[in-house]
């Protein structure tokens, strides 16, 4: 296939998208599959990610010891290290103040877990999504020193909350900041240590890291701290690879890329998770009716959605107090909790999609970045919201929520290529937002209703050329062409060997060409099961395409019988109650010819 032409001619598929043959150079391939003894498709898939020959060990059998960063690497981590271990020392009274959603609640329960295992029992504030926002704030720092704390740590937020340190700091607490969002430039709260890999004096190269990686970092500061100190004199020392499911769990839901000391990280927390020691992920797995092994889909849509419902719709601290806890009676009553509350999520989130969809496509149909607000929509669900109209659209999207004192909380989710956290940064400094920041590809602000459409205007202004150019054409990125009949359990668990899957590691894309759909069967919620048989009948294949409807692929999935197709999507090992087999997801459909 020449440079530039589409695969299989598919150059606009229903769902609109190009698709695309991922880059890798055949030598490599075929040098990589000879030495390291893999099928030819799986060393595509890898060589398709930067792997070769004498990274591919390390690639598929990642070590926490080979790949763990050096802590002194981060800046302020010594300090942030000796603030805490003086603390425990001297029986000063520590509050953890985390944000409300799995980044934060992981990154908490770490925490004071570990303070728990030398023997301080840390105190927890998680504030109200509706009544306090995002982030610490003068009013909460007041709460928790007439509490009694003399040192707070926030985690998952703080980087970019400048005036409430100030207010903290005049109370006379001491703060540490342990954050990962990018920082507004030339600024930097007077925190007494502020631990973040996006600072742009840190030298760790780590700013990939979500917070609980982050944390998991301190912790092993920590410990090698504390060792030195003689503070486990008598008491046995933290194990980390005890908390590393947590870690794990916060990276996977902040959608953190997997690559570097991320991927391992996931790596090795997937498999402590599985050992279910956490009593809490025990009782959300109970909740979600999953068992091990687990993979990131179980992270990011069965305990994600679950320990996440409480800080979007019900108790803020529901989820840091579950992962935290080692009584399986309160675990077991958080879980069946949050369960409920995410229901109650589900509704709530489909409401406000239908209402702020119809807006988005009357209002702005041809705007390079959506912002749209309402009055009355839960701030709890905007987030996921923005991320399903940002697929629905393939633009950069806001959604906002607006209160009755004419504030609107806002979240934003944007499409590769396009910084979102910088640019709410800057919004912030032109005055636009009252506050606001992120990361590249998600974002939360708070704004006065009426700078709704300056907000807006601004956004265009300022990412509008490059989301046009990110978004002129939808590409799904193929990683090989294969054949229905070698599509079976055995390349499934070779393909799985290249896990864990996410954004940064994408997971491997196949596609068939020239294939039937024999069978179709619309279920609730637009999903498709189908089955994909090849032109003799030979060989065929189970199949679903979730949300057809929504990408564009309904029509082509229940009406082509009979009729050839190119089918796209990613093939897995489908595991229950210790059984494998094959299963294939459809990510794109198109007809032959």
């Amino acid at each position: 296939m020449s440079v530039g032409q589409p695969l299989l001619g598919v150059a606009q598929s229903p769902g609109g998208r190009r698709w695309q043959l991922r880059d890798a150079d055949s030598k490599i391939v075929a040098d990589l599959a000879r030495i390291h003894q893999l099928p030819e498709v799986l060393a595509k898939c890898l060589v398709g990610r930067g792997i070769n020959a004498e990274t591919c060990t390390a690639y598929l059998q990642p070590t926490l010891r080979e790949q763990f960063p050096d802590p002194d690497s981060f800046a302020d981590m010594d300090k942030a290290v000796q603030l805490i271990l003086q603390a425990v020392q001297d029986n000063t009274k520590i509050t953890i103040f985390a944000d409300y959603d799995v980044d934060g609640a992981t990154s908490s329960a770490q925490l004071r877990r570990w303070l728990q295992l030398v023997g301080c029992e840390a105190g927890l504030y998680v504030p109200d999504r509706l009544t306090e926002g995002y982030g610490p704030s003068a009013g909460a720092f007041q709460k928790i020193k007439d509490d009694g704390a003399q040192l707070v740590i926030t985690v998952d937020c703080g980087a970019v909350s400048h005036d409430a340190i100030a207010a903290g700091k005049e109370l006379g607490l001491q703060i540490i900041v342990l954050d990962h969002h990018l920082m507004i430039p030339g600024a930097m709260p007077i925190a007494d240590a502020l631990v973040n890999p996006n600072r742009v004096d840190d030298g760790s190269g780590c700013g990939y890291l979500a917070a609980a990686g982050l944390v998991f970092v301190l912790l092993a500061a920590l410990n090698r701290a504390a060792r030195a100190g003689g503070l486990f004199a008598g008491r046995s020392e933290p194990n980390l690879l005890d908390l590393v499911d947590l870690a794990a769990l916060g990276t996977v839901c902040d959608v953190a890329s997997l690559i570097g000391f991320n991927r391992v990280l996931v790596a090795q927390g997937l498999k402590a998770m599985g050992k279910l020691h956490n009593p809490g992920l025990s009782a959300l797995a109970e909740a979600g009716n999953v068992e091990p092994p687990f993979s990131t889909y179980h992270a990011g849509f069965v305990f994600g959605p679950r320990i996440n419902a409480g800080g979007r719709i019900g108790k803020s601290d529901l989820g840091a107090t579950l992962l935290a806890s080692d009584d399986p009676g309160e675990c077991s009553q958080i879980a069946a909790e949050l369960d409920i509350l995410n229901l109650e999520r589900k509704e709530i989130e489909s409401q406000v999609q239908e209402e702020a969809e119809h807006l988005a496509a009357t209002t702005q149909a041809d705007a390079p970045v959506l912002v749209v607000a309402g009055a009355g929509w839960h701030p709890g669900v905007i987030g996921i919201v923005a991320g399903r109209l940002k697929d629905k659209f393939n633009r950069p999207t806001v959604v906002i929520a607006l209160d009755e004192q004419g504030i609107g909380h806002g979240s934003g989710r944007s499409v590769s290529g396009v910084n979102l956290g910088e640019a709410f940064s800057r919004a912030v400094a032109s005055g636009a937002l009252i506050k606001g920041g992120g990361h590249a590809m998600a974002g939360g602000l708070s704004l006065s209703a009426d700078k709704v459409d300056t907000f807006r205007d601004f956004l265009i202004n300022d990412i509008g050329a490059a989301s046009i150019a990110a978004g002129q054409q939808k590409i799904l990125k193929v990683d090989a062409i294969a054949g229905l009949h070698g599509a079976d359990l055995a390349l499934a668990q070779q393909l799985a060997r290249a896990e864990p899957f996410g954004m940064g590691n994408p997971e491997p894309v196949l596609a068939f060409s020239d294939v039937y759909i024999a069978y179709a069967q619309e279920l609730r919620g637009g999903h498709i099961r189908c089955r994909l048989e090849s032109e003799l009948g030979d060989a065929s294949l189970s199949a679903i395409c979730f949300r057809a409807e929504d990408r564009g692929l309904q029509d082509i999935l229940l009406n082509r019988s009979g009729q050839a197709c190119h089918v796209a999507g990613k093939l897995r090992v489908d595991r229950w109650k210790g059984r494998e087999k094959v299963s294939f997801q459809i990510e794109d459909v198109a007809p032959a010819g």
